[in-house]
């Protein structure tokens, strides 16, 4: 699968060069995207946030872990006609407790990749702007190089240009 991944890529920059040979030069750049995405100031407040919904996640779930405790220890203290029914409670907040962890680790993963997706398309869209503006005929992802010199590197220019537009400074949010 990776291997068709590289023919597609290399496919892409053959032609783009081909076509931009036609035309007169080709400029090409890489970025580190994991690194752009690191770096973005809306990433790193995104990442707050999630991490916000997790402990209130998990407040709630000790919430549960206590009730589960309390019955737990009065269930010991109970003769053997009344375990049967404190024992049915156990179970009841036993069941309660795993079907809040998987409901609260869905939720969040949903949350987590909705943001990812949101923030790559962002910085898909300030790489494109930025390579239009600077006359780039090919930018790619510095995963699929096996090689790049440094005055290729566009990673820096282009946090600059997503932190300046998530603070407003262009005037875009």
């Amino acid at each position: 699968m990776s291997a068709w991944f590289v023919v597609g890529v290399l496919s892409v920059v053959a032609v783009s060069t081909a076509s931009a040979a036609t035309t007169g030069s080709t400029k090409i750049g890489y970025l580190d995207v994991a690194k752009v995405f690191d770096a973005y100031e809306k990433s790193k407040s995104e990442e707050k946030a999630l991490e916000e919904a997790s402990n209130k996640k998990q407040a709630e779930r000790e919430k549960i872990v206590s009730q589960v405790k309390k019955l737990r220890e009065e269930l010991e203290l109970l003769s053997d006609k009344g375990k049967d029914e404190k024992q049915v409670q156990v179970d009841e907040q036993l069941a309660r407790l795993q079907e809040f962890d998987t409901q609260a680790r869905n939720d969040l993963r949903r949350q987590r990749d909705a943001v990812a997706r949101e923030i790559l398309k962002e910085i898909d869209g300030v790489v494109k702007d930025y390579a239009q503006k600077e006359g780039f005929t090919v930018i790619l992802n510095d995963r699929v190089l096996l090689y790049g010199a440094s005055e290729y590197d566009l990673t820096e220019q282009v946090i600059k240009t997503l932190n300046a537009r998530y603070s407003g400074k262009d005037g875009k949010k």
